[in-house]
């Protein structure tokens, strides 16, 4: 077997907060089982992040668990990958706060998704949605990572965090191997209710997303209302956003080209069509779903992950934390 100290490592994070969506299954989790044999991946379920906004403390135990379910219905082998909760490693929190003494004020305030958030919850401005873009660089930067999967929304972070680790690495010396974004090449799904907008886990109209788990009836009721245009040609073209999105959904269930697509849906109008998409997506996410529940009545074994996955994610953040506590000066005993 190649050894793993010669393969690049891959970090990727997801907050349990809201439902996983088929855009984050088809833009993300199914191309990362390509990943697992090529690449050591890190792959945690952020719940320290989520706390920026408020959260109800069942639904996010909950949640924390359902994610940890999700990615192995999915095909995410907790063997391969080091699959694990951000609050049980200490480090992240820890190195964190280094960081934060390394992070210019300025730089936390131009972050657009402070401004966004800020929008969003105006009655809740704290501080930890401000620097929160400091621990997400400790998140990457605490595993030495190689590579960070990120989406077009996720790249100012990244350049932050290149940043500041290049600021650290110039006053200490070499300390924090300086990550690339990994362009992913999964799909961008839009929102089914305005097809203009990516699909998002957080939307608050429940019939623009679809979720992993969603049951086939609902699946195929969202398709069914799904936003399209005045026209009735299934063929991609500017200026059909909803069909154009549900075309590719469409493609990717099936792994049939736009022409094959067109060719199939000749003569025939949106509703066979977007009826077609509710099957073939319904269908295909039967097996996680089946999958998923018999996880979730196994607590024990999510658990046992929890804990084999965080000693692992321990071993390697213990490192990178004593080198930056030696480095600024702390006695370590």
């Amino acid at each position: 077997m190649e050894n793993t100290e010669a393969k690049k490592r891959i970090f990727s994070g997801v907050q349990p907060s809201g439902n996983l969506t088929i855009g984050n299954y088809l833009g993300a989790i199914k191309n990362w089982t390509t990943l697992q044999d090529d690449y050591e991946c890190l792959y945690c379920v952020v719940d320290q992040h989520a706390i920026t906004v408020r959260q109800t403390p069942a639904d996010l135990r909950r949640r924390t668990y359902e994610i940890m379910a999700i990615y192995i219905a999915c095909g995410l082998d907790p063997v391969k990958n080091i699959m694990y909760v951000q609050s049980h490693v200490p480090a992240h929190v820890q190195l964190s706060w280094v960081l934060n003494c390394y992070t210019m004020f300025g730089e936390l305030s131009r972050m657009t998704q402070f401004k966004d958030k800020s929008a969003k919850n105006a009655d809740n401005i704290n501080a930890g949605l401000f620097t929160y873009p400091t621990l997400m660089a400790s998140d990457i930067l605490l595993y030495q990572t190689d590579l960070v999967p990120v989406g077009e929304d996720q790249r100012q972070h990244i350049e932050l965090t290149r940043d500041i680790a290049n600021r650290f690495n110039s006053v200490y010396g070499e300390t924090f191997r300086v990550p690339e974004p990994y362009i992913t090449k999964g799909a961008k799904i839009y929102s089914l209710a305005e097809p203009a907008k990516k699909m998002s886990k957080s939307d608050e109209n429940v019939n623009a997303y679809v979720s992993i788990l969603d049951k086939k009836d609902d699946i195929i009721r969202k398709f069914k209302r799904a936003v399209t245009d005045s026209d009735t040609c299934v063929c991609r073209a500017e200026g059909k956003d909803g069909i154009n999105n549900l075309m590719t959904i469409y493609s990717c269930f099936t792994g049939k080209s736009d022409e094959e697509i067109e060719r199939e849906f000749a003569g025939k109008g949106y509703g066979d069509f977007k009826a077609a998409v509710g099957e073939v997506c319904a269908e295909s996410l039967d097996p996680i779903r089946s999958e998923f529940d018999r996880l979730m009545k196994d607590k024990a074994y999510l658990e046992g992950i929890f804990k084999e996955n965080s000693e692992k994610a321990s071993y390697l953040a213990r490192k990178t934390l004593s080198k930056v506590y030696r480095k600024v000066g702390f006695v370590q005993i």
